[in-house]
Parts: structure tokens; sequence; C-alpha cells
């Protein structure tokens, strides 16, 4: 009696701890976010909004941010690239992998249920009925139709633990197939801008190459009636060669990036072709919220955050095997000498307790296995934690980067037409004088040299700007939180 009510208190005891677990209070770690980003002004409340601890927010909906450009074209080709791009199926897939890995961990919340039926045959030994050695026992053929049980009381939150884990493994998934459906967006933009630049660039070649046929026809002449040297004429035509072959790289690049941007689309290069559109100024000022903000919308940074969440459960999961485990089982169903008699209600048969070993597990020596077991769950938290405050500090980092480059790049564009302007003036002086012969013909050259070197650079600052617009918003998280873009007004262009 004594020995079954100790048997029952233990019982009593370990149910009253099934479900305890034994994991670390997750809380994520203090990354001293600022309160402004440095290269921000005083913003005003409407687009700030007030400071507040980040929230996990990095679900909530983008929406369609490239829409902002205003540009028909990069709509279709972002719509192609969500459709058929193949590392955003490779991505999704793997959330399809974590998701049926989260599914087969949430079982061992659940008994486990099995039937059979069939036949055994076996014949016992003369020693474990009792005969003697010589005795004869006969074999026998048992019919069996039975159905089987078992459970394991989550002592010590081992399973809900394990659970936990599961989903915050899932969670990782889906946050870090939203950052692969972000880069795929912004590099789907990125390549398009950089396409129209090149257009930009092949444009003023034409321009160029134009300019230079004509001031080689007008050298041909004025050598043909004596006015000047075959030194002119030499140098005409070597500058109007040297501009087709500077033509012809603008035109290989071109077809390298188209080439890249049918990659991304989920086409073979020779799939796609996109016809030349010159770059339009981009103008588009993004609010950059709060830094807090950041770490809500961040995909990577959310995906970080998530395994340090796993990584925690799993430190409860390795303590959880210091301690006792307790797996419930039984069977119950029919069981005869024949075939005919299986079925009736005398054949009848359960079993409750393991069917080898013990029900109640408790460890008492494994050289050292499971201490090992915490001691590297331990460790896998320190690393994930150090990488989620690292992801962190490169999510301001390139905020910052961009928001300066903007900045920069705005002043710098409009410093650039000013330097177009003078070198358009100048290559026109040069050009009449020389027509007079108040200078000769390198000065020309020169100065025309000057306005293709201020054009293409007034161009590729166009593509620079556009591009870091596009990489602020990735930065962002693939948004600007409640505020919506401003556009300001366009600075006229330079023309020539």
């Amino acid at each position: 009696m004594n020995k079954l009510y100790v048997v029952s208190s233990l019982m009593a005891a370990l149910m009253l701890v099934a479900g305890c677990s034994l994991a670390p209070t997750y809380e994520k770690p203090d990354v001293n976010a600022p309160s402004a980003y440095k290269e921000t002004s005083a913003l005003q409340a409407s687009e700030a909004g007030t400071w507040k601890t980040a929230q996990p927010s990095e679900e909530m909906l983008r929406g369609e941010w490239w829409t902002i450009f205003g540009d028909a074209t990069l709509n279709d080709l972002e719509k192609q690239a969500q459709d058929a791009n193949q590392n955003l199926t490779a991505a999704a897939a793997r959330v399809k992998e974590s998701r049926a890995i989260n599914q087969t961990a949430r079982a061992g919340l659940f008994p486990t249920l099995d039937a059979g039926f069939g036949p055994t045959r076996e014949k016992f030994s003369p020693a474990s009925q009792f005969l003697p050695p010589d005795g004869n026992v006969p074999a026998q053929t048992l019919w069996r139709a039975q159905a089987s049980v078992s459970y394991e009381v989550d002592l010590f939150g081992r399973v809900s633990n394990t659970v936990q884990a599961a989903n915050a493994d899932t969670q990782q998934s889906e946050a870090l197939f939203r950052s692969v459906q972000l880069a795929l967006q912004a590099d789907v933009a990125q390549n398009y801008f950089n396409l129209r630049e090149l257009d930009a660039e092949a444009d003023v070649y034409t321009r160029t190459v134009q300019l230079r046929e004509e001031a080689l026809k007008l050298v041909q002449k004025r050598f043909n009636e004596g006015d000047i040297s075959e030194l002119d004429l030499a140098r005409a035509k070597s500058e109007l060669a040297t501009a087709r072959s500077e033509a012809m790289t603008v035109q290989r690049l071109r077809a390298a990036s188209e080439h890249g941007l049918a990659v991304l689309l989920g086409k073979a290069p020779a799939e796609f072709t996109m016809a030349a559109d010159p770059l339009r100024p981009v103008t588009i000022h993004v609010p950059p919220g709060l830094p807090s903000a950041l770490l809500e919308r961040r995909p990577d940074v959310a995906a970080a955050e998530r395994a340090m969440a796993a990584a925690n459960a799993r430190i409860g999961v390795a303590k959880a095997a210091f301690f006792p485990s307790l797996t419930l089982t039984g069977s119950g169903g029919f069981e005869s000498a024949t075939l005919g008699d299986l079925f009736k209600w005398s054949s009848r048969t359960f079993l409750l307790g393991p069917f080898a070993g013990t029900a109640l597990n408790i460890p008492i020596f494994d050289g050292g296995r499971r201490k090992g077991n915490l001691a590297n769950a331990r460790a896998i938290y320190e690393e994930d934690v150090a990488s989620y405050r690292q992801q962190v500090l490169v999510a301001f980092r390139e905020v910052e980067d961009n928001l300066s480059d903007l900045r920069i790049l705005e002043d710098q564009t409009a410093t650039q037409d000013d330097a177009v302007k003078a070198s358009v003036r100048a290559a026109q002086l040069s050009r009449t004088q020389y027509t007079e012969g108040a200078v000769n013909y390198l000065d020309v050259i020169d100065a025309e040299r000057t306005v293709l070197q201020t054009q293409r650079s007034s161009v590729q600052l166009r593509g620079a700007q556009a591009i870091s617009t596009v990489n602020l918003i990735r930065a962002l998280g693939g948004g600007w939180g409640d505020a919506n873009p401003t556009p300001v007004p366009e600075p006229s262009l330079a023309q020539k």
C-alpha cells in the first residue's frame, strides 16, 4: 500500500510540472537605437511620428512601393519578376520546408495512434512454462486486431519548447522570404534605372557623333580650300572615331545590363528586349521616419531576431534533458488462436504501460552529452544575439549611407547642370572662333571633350540619384511608415 502511495504521489507530482518551461525568459537585446538619423534634419512631427519601442511588424504590407516612380514599364517588370524569378521561387520553397518541419514538431503535442491486424506464430520454451527440459510445448498461431496509443507527457517543457523553436524557425524563414522578395524588387528597379541611364549616355554619344561628323565636314572643306593643314583634318577624324568607339562601349554595357534584367525576370536573355528610353530625372523625397521603425520593418532584422527566439527555446529543450521523461502507452483489441474467434467479446485484450523498458526515464549518466548540448545551445544563442546586433548596425548604416548620398547628389546634380551649360557655351564659342581663325583646332577639341564629359557625368549622377532612392527604400524595409513620398519640382536640364 505504501509503495502504491509513493508511486501515485510521484506520478501526481510529475503531472503538475508537465508543461513547465525551462527556457530562459526571452527578451530582445537592447541595440541602443538612436532617436533620429544623423543625416536627417529636425523632422516634422507629422513625418517622424513619436518615439516608441520597436514592435515586430515585419509582416505589414509594404505595397507596391516602386509605383512612386510613376513608370508603367517598371511596374510591369516588377510584376513579371514577382511571377517568374527563380530565387524567389526557391525562397518560397524554403518557407514550405520550414512549415512542414514545424508541423512535425507540433505533432509532439498530441498522442500517436496506430492500428494493426495479422497473425503471429510463436513457441514458448519449456522453462518459461515451468516444464521439464524435455517437455514439449506446441507452437501456436495467434491472430491479433488491435490499436495502440502513445503519448509523451510534456514534463519540463521539452515538447512545448521544441514547438516554440520550430515556430520561430518558420517565422524566420518567412522573414527571409520577404527579404529575398524585397531584394528582388530593388534589384529590378536598380537594373531598370541603370539600363535607362545607359540609354541616356547612348543618346549623349549619338548627339556627340553627329557634332563630330559635322565638324569633320567643316574641317574637310577648309582643308580642301587650303585654309588649314592636314593635322587638323587628322585630329577631327580621330575625335569622330573615338566618339564612335566610346558609343560602342556604352552599347556593350547596355546589352549586359539588359541580359541581367532578363534573368531577374526569370527569362533567358534571348527572350527579352527593351526599347531604348533615356532616363528621366528621379526627384522623389522619401522620409526615413524613426530608427525604431526600421527595426520593425526590415525583414532581415526580423529574421535575425527570430533566430534568437528559436535559439532561446532550444536552451529549454537542452535543460529538459537533465530531468525525467514520461511516456504513456497502451494497446487494446482482440486476440485469438483462430481467425474465426478473433472478434468475439471473449477475445478482447489490452495492455497498459510500455511494451519494453519503463514509462518514466530518469537520466543518470551519459558521459557529459547533455552538458555539452546545453553549452552548445547557449553558445548558439549568444552567437545569434551578436548577429542580430550586427544586422541592426548594418541596417542603420545603409540608411545613413543612402540619406547622405541623396543629400549630396541633390546639390551635385544642380552643380553639374551648371557645368553642362558652361561647357556647351564654351564649345559654341570655340567653334565660332575657329571658323574665324582666332583659335586652333586643339581648343575646339578640348571644348567638345569637356562637353561630352560633363554631359556624361550629369547623366551618371541622375542614374546614381535614382538608384540611391531605390536603395534607401530597400534599406528602410520596402517602405516609409505612414508618410507619403513627396515629389519635388524637377530642375531644368541643360540642353545642348
